[in-house]
């Protein structure tokens, strides 16, 4: 009897002890991660957190691949050439999915980011000069992924600022749906963020973290992809009367592309995604698919090469030659490919004197054509500039813009925004070499795992 009685007292015993334990059991951290609150506990956490950001932008899918390739795939600069690995092959068709693998990863490698930057942002730490700057950093990383998820997943904002966007969340839940918000919502919440982003960065640090000019760029070319010429315009004119940064001239043109690392001189580049030596993506870095010692698929369209004067500069990032035993323009902008690798240009000063000649064009042709020959004049000794008005001036301006911004990303989304028809290059597949505007697979699929995981989302027309 005694031993039951003893039994029964362990019994309870245990029974009251895991009772009050289960409740703090239950509510363990995991062993192998960190709640953002624990996560970032000071200034030093933070700017840890802040590298993490930059570090993810390097993904294939962000810009460590396929946001500068598909900006000229889906336009007219380049095509896959006969020979190749099978990569983009569904772009290169104008035939994407909705089970795309690229377009799949570019949604979640996006979202990923905007997660970093919201739990920077809304983190509680007791603000100092340093950290106001990574806020702000934050804050023009997410309005960048923000831009970038617009443009390739909904429809242009001069179409229609009531179409379908894509989800704004500036909050961590992991139990949210989120449904679309429309495009003028997200590009409200771009702007926003620019300007909180530009009213907390402090001093220059170099080409590969954002900046108050770095900032005014991008909002250029917000506001140029909106219509919105007037406030393009102010915003691009901020950073070139800044006299803060360099054009890069004839003399250094090809050593500037030539470098791989971050620059600390003001040359030219306001923002860069870096890769070096040790953090790259290897033999999928930009650089292998379009060099010749890489994976070498895409090739420059024979009709933007003709666009290159024999003393333009710009030529010598070119080279001829034969792949898959067809002649060939290679496309050698991009050469390093080994050890410390290309960082993928994302805001150059070029690109903003070209946004001001377009925003000026129809109410100040003269400053116009002096923002235009800045660049051009600069890129070819021989020239001696446009002198063109009207829409031919605008021609002229978009031509330079094919030129001077190749192989860089944006020339799908300037056709796009303008609502231009896309004519592909012959080499192109015969199906996919005059893509009218609209078109439905001019703007990517949501991905079937995000229409499967959330039921108030909405797929784009055509998939």
């Amino acid at each position: 009897m005694k031993r039951i009685r003893t039994k029964i007292a362990v019994a309870l015993l245990l029974a009251v002890t895991v009772s009050s334990c289960s409740k703090e059991y239950l509510e363990k951290k995991p062993y192998n991660a960190l709640p953002v609150e624990d996560a970032i506990q000071s200034e030093a956490d933070l700017l840890i957190a802040v590298r993490g950001n930059y570090s993810g932008l390097r993904t294939i899918d962000l810009y460590g691949r396929s946001i500068p390739l598909l900006g000229d795939l889906l336009g007219d600069n380049t095509y896959q050439s006969v020979s190749n690995s099978n990569r983009y092959t569904q772009f290169n068709q104008f035939a994407q999915s909705i089970a795309d693998g690229n377009a799949l990863l570019m949604w979640s490698n996006a979202y990923t980011s905007i997660l970093r930057s919201n739990n920077i942002i809304n983190s509680s730490i007791q603000e100092t000069p340093a950290i106001k700057t990574y806020k702000g950093e934050a804050y023009a990383l997410r309005a960048l992924i923000y831009f970038e998820l617009i443009r390739f997943f909904a429809k242009p904002y001069t179409e229609s600022a009531d179409a379908p966007g894509v989800p704004i969340v500036l909050n961590f839940n992991p139990t949210l749906k989120p449904s679309r918000n429309t495009v003028g919502e997200v590009y409200a919440q771009i702007l926003a963020d620019l300007n909180q982003a530009y009213s907390l960065l402090g001093d220059y640090f170099n080409s590969s973290r954002f900046s108050k000019l770095a900032v005014k760029a991008l909002e250029a070319r917000v506001h140029l992809s909106k219509g919105d010429k007037t406030a393009a315009r102010a915003a691009a004119l901020e950073v070139i009367n800044s006299n803060s940064f360099t054009l890069v001239g004839v003399d250094n043109y090809v050593a500037y592309w030539r470098n791989a690392a971050p620059l600390t001189n003001k040359l030219e580049t306001l923002f860069e995604v870096s890769s070096d030596a040790v953090a790259n993506l290897g033999f999928d870095a930009l650089g292998n698919i379009y060099n010749q010692s890489g994976y070498g698929d895409f090739l420059c369209a024979p009709e933007l090469f003709a666009l290159y004067s024999e003393t333009d500069v710009r030529r010598q990032l070119f080279e001829a030659g034969v792949r898959g035993g067809v002649p060939s323009i290679f496309v050698n902008k991009y050469v390093n490919i080994a050890t410390d690798r290309d960082d993928t240009k994302v805001l150059r000063l070029s690109d903003v004197y070209l946004m001001a000649a377009e925003a000026s064009v129809g109410t100040d042709d003269a400053a116009a054509l002096s923002y235009l020959n800045a660049v051009a004049t600069r890129r070819d000794p021989a020239f001696t500039g446009y002198s063109s008005s009207g829409n031919q001036l605008l021609e002229d301006i978009l031509t330079e813009r094919r030129k001077e911004l190749a192989f860089e990303g944006q020339r799908f989304h300037d056709l796009n925004r303008l609502k231009r028809p896309i004519a592909r290059s012959a080499n192109a597949p015969a199906a996919a070499r005059n893509i009218p505007y609209p078109f439905d697979k001019r703007i990517l699929p949501i991905p079937q795992s995000e229409m499967d995981a959330n039921p108030n989302m909405t797929q784009n027309g055509g998939y």
